[in-house]
């Protein structure tokens, strides 16, 4: 079921949970574009590990009002104002894809309350020092960052179009994904299940407007509001090897920027493999609270 929440200034934060409703919370960070319904590990898997998943749509995604001008950064004020009305202490973060530089925000700015993060298939800062950005990465990707970072007005032009495509037929958008990426990409999009939760996702990220996605795009096309060198929690950062969407290099860049991380680059695999590796990630993202909790 859905809860709304309001954030501080007003600005209304469309939330969903899932699984063990005591068990370790878990905010699940969805891609770009994306919403609180993308996919997750089932409620049996859920109940297994004991993890409590709290997944919400970014500002201007799905039911959440827009945030203009939002960063990176802004989305640890939203997730601290979910927890509290949640009644959530302390939390572990996960995030996937475009959900992946939000998942470390909480960790550079929540370190309180954040006590792990999982990055998969990151992308690096904009600008990232020695990281040739755009090596690796598919056309439409490269494409859509530069007409962001053109200017707004381009990128909300562009985005919308594409949106009301995927309105029309979101199913298109899943196997675009397919044709773009690896042969590994390919084999997660053939999977029926897999295929019908991407469909869910992307209807309800983009019921209203591109709204979010214009906003995440720009968000990751200027600086993100903090370092991820001054991330201190303990911080696993995944990536497959063949991924052309957000290219292998941005989380080897990451892991070297970030002090401590744990790095896991999977050979074979691509992108839309942090979809099934996401259920080997719960159980290190629960460890500490539960080492606390016994």
């Amino acid at each position: 079921m859905t809860r709304i929440v309001v954030a501080p200034d007003g600005r209304r934060l469309a939330v969903e949970e899932r699984g063990k409703p005591e068990g370790t919370p878990i905010f699940l960070l969805h891609g770009t574009p994306g919403s609180r319904l993308g996919p997750a590990p089932r409620a049996q898997v859920l109940y297994r590990l004991g993890v409590r998943l709290i997944t919400f749509d970014r500002p201007g995604y799905g039911l959440s009002d827009r945030m203009p001008q939002r960063k990176v950064a802004s989305i640890a004020a939203d997730i601290e104002a979910i927890a509290d009305a949640l009644g959530v202490d302390r939390f572990a973060v996960v995030g996937r894809s475009g959900g992946a530089p939000h998942a470390l925000a909480c960790a550079a700015l929540l370190p309180e309350r954040t006590t792990r993060a999982a990055a998969l298939v990151s992308i690096a800062p904009h600008g990232a020092e020695g990281l040739d950005w755009f090596a690796g990465m598919t056309e439409s990707n490269v494409f859509e960052y530069l007409v962001a970072r053109a200017g707004p007005h381009l990128a909300a032009t562009r985005l919308a179009s594409l949106a009301a495509q995927i309105r029309a037929d979101p199913e298109s958008k899943v196997l675009s994904l397919g044709r773009e990426g690896s042969e590994s990409d390919r084999r997660i999009v053939s999977d029926h299940g897999l295929r019908q939760m991407m469909v869910r996702n992307f209807t309800e990220a983009l019921r209203h407007s591109a709204d979010g996605w214009v906003d995440d795009v720009l968000a990751f096309s200027s600086g993100w509001g903090f370092d991820p060198a001054v991330i201190r929690v303990p911080t696993l950062v995944w990536h497959g090897e063949n991924d052309v969407f957000a290219p292998v290099g941005h989380s080897r860049w990451l892991g070297q920027r970030i002090p401590n991380a744990v790095v896991r680059i999977q050979q074979g695999v691509a992108h839309l493999d942090a979809l099934s590796v996401l259920p080997r990630v719960l159980p290190w993202l629960t460890r500490e609270l539960s080492q606390q909790a016994g």
